[in-house]
């Protein structure tokens, strides 16, 4: 064989069938490629895509993972870890001063828990313990969460003077101005 003459294919060039064949394929991945932008301006117009078989960003989550989420996003972290420590009051301080003093509420700006107490006997005690819990809500926290305990003694009695009552009154000093 010589240099110019061209070398047998091995090969056969395609018949009338498997053009057809070729044909249809590229016309099916045409309709599909057509039928895909059709669906997805569809879905664009219902307001976005919708979730299928596979999880992504949309598909539902647990309560616990989607709260925990939110707590994050807002940067609740703090505020959420002492409402805990409200709610584990008696394991941290302790069932018998438990019993008689409450937390009240948690100043985030100037980091100071507010807790009241039943008695003033009640509260003088967890006055003298309060650098003590205060470094251990801060253990469990972490360090400068809660910078001061502010300790409230009883509130006083309600001003009810006789039997009846106006509504919105506040006793009978409300009529001095």
């Amino acid at each position: 064989m010589s240099e110019n003459t061209p070398e047998p294919k091995d090969t056969p060039e395609p018949s009338g069938v498997d053009l057809a064949r070729v044909a249809l394929r590229a016309a099916k991945e045409q309709a599909r490629a057509r039928g895909d932008a059709a669906r997805e301006k569809k879905q664009a117009r219902r307001g976005g895509l919708r979730s299928g078989a596979h999880a992504d960003g949309r598909d539902p989550m647990a309560l616990g993972s989607a709260i925990n989420r939110l707590i994050t996003e807002r940067g609740w972290e703090t505020p959420a870890a002492v409402g805990g420590v409200m709610g584990r009051w008696p394991q941290i301080v302790g069932d018998d001063l438990a019993k008689h003093c409450v937390p009240e509420k948690y100043d985030e700006d100037e980091r100071v828990l507010i807790v009241r107490c039943d008695s003033t006997a009640w509260a003088t005690n967890l006055r003298l313990l309060a650098p003590q819990l205060v470094a251990r809500l801060n253990e469990d926290l972490g360090h400068g969460t809660v910078r001061l305990i502010k300790v409230l003694g009883p509130g006083g009695p309600a001003h009810r003077f006789g039997p009846l009552r106006a509504p919105g009154s506040t006793g009978p000093g409300d009529t001095y101005g």
